[in-house]
């Protein structure tokens, strides 16, 4: 099997040093020539004092030179993705691009359809579509294991330094752009398109911050109301990031959606309670099933699945590109950004 040929773009991001190695480490699936630092790059020491003496830096036009360049991985500040992104599949090579893009459903949108003319696989950096769990929780919604699914709740908050709360000012929607995005991703995976999308975002004030760094968005469906909540100053938080599910036939708490375990990998707990006819009732204080999964590795997964679809020569197909580009719309809307998020998308 032919290494992929691959280069980073950006250590702006707040993943970058993790999907750098992934890929840095993958010898397996991966040529890693390099890691480009644009200018719209601010420091990342993390990075730098991990990766700056091992990996070759380019300028833009050395990795762009590359002979039989395969791939990019795209890691920049949030605001400047897309931008890297339209340049790599303009040159016709596959795209891993982290969350959640521009804060232009055009431009986004003109970079699928580009990936889409070259034929090149892309990916996003959505790492709670694979944890196993949501993905566990996901397959048996369908399946009607719980009824009809009427509301999603979901939390992803952190308490960061007054700094980068200030940082988040850079958005429109502060931290449902930043952060919220993965919510707004898990609740269109288990219900769709929404009636009505309603955001909530503030500026908490704390310490003198003046961004949006409360995040809140309500979607509204034809049987219920489901919503996203994202905090960065709430200590504790990252304990607390949460997905609720509730279906007429059952509950399904994931809770924390993930948590440190040895080695530096995450790992998840999960309960559920689940009817076996529409008339068996429980006692209100019903524990319910819970159970833990083995440790994983939160980037792994979706670089490896991106690697996989290179090496099959499978394109990302119209309706995963659809898919992005509607997740996207929607982000957009919860950040109070106007866009047609239930309109027809073309690519």
């Amino acid at each position: 099997m032919k290494k992929i040929k691959v280069v980073q773009i950006g250590i702006g991001h707040d993943h970058a040093m993790y999907n750098f190695s992934v890929i840095w480490e993958r010898k397996d699936l991966f040529d890693t020539v390099g890691f480009v630092r644009p200018a719209e790059d601010g420091p990342n020491r993390g990075f730098m004092k991990k990766f700056g003496e091992a990996a070759p830096e380019l300028t833009l036009e050395e990795a762009f030179a590359i002979p039989d360049l395969d791939a990019v991985v795209v890691e920049t500040h949030d605001l400047y993705l897309v931008k890297y992104a339209q340049m790599a599949a303009d040159r016709g090579l596959h795209v891993f691009m982290d969350k959640p893009g521009s804060q232009s459903c055009e431009d986004f949108e003109k970079m699928l359809s580009t990936i889409r003319s070259k034929g090149k696989v892309f990916g996003i950096g959505y790492m709670y579509r694979y944890n196993p769990i949501v993905m566990k929780a996901l397959k048996e919604a369908k399946e009607g294991r719980y009824g009809e699914i009427y509301s999603i709740e979901a939390h992803m908050s952190r308490d960061d330094t007054n700094a980068k709360r200030q940082w988040l000012e850079d958005f429109k929607g502060g931290m449902t752009f930043f952060l919220g995005c993965h919510l707004i991703d898990l609740v269109y995976s288990f219900l769709g398109i929404p009636e009505e999308i309603i955001p909530y975002n503030a500026c908490t004030g704390i310490f003198g911050v003046t961004s949006e760094d409360f995040g809140m968005a309500v979607l509204k469906y034809k049987n219920g109301y489901s919503f996203i909540k994202t905090t960065a100053c709430e200590p504790g938080g990252f304990l607390r990031r949460q997905l609720v599910v509730c279906g007429s036939l059952g509950t399904v708490e994931i809770k924390p959606l993930e948590r440190h375990a040895p080695g530096g990998l995450l790992t998840t707990e999960h309960k559920e309670v689940v009817r076996e006819t529409p008339e068996k009732f429980f006692p209100w204080a019903v524990e319910g099933e819970q159970f833990a999964t083995d440790a994983f590795n939160r980037y792994e997964a979706m670089i490896v699945e991106f690697a996989e679809k290179i090496n099959a020569n499978t394109p990302s197909t119209d309706d995963e590109l659809l898919r992005e580009a509607r997740v996207h719309r929607l982000v957009l809307a919860a950040c109070g950004i106007e866009c047609d998020y239930k309109g027809e998308i073309k690519l």
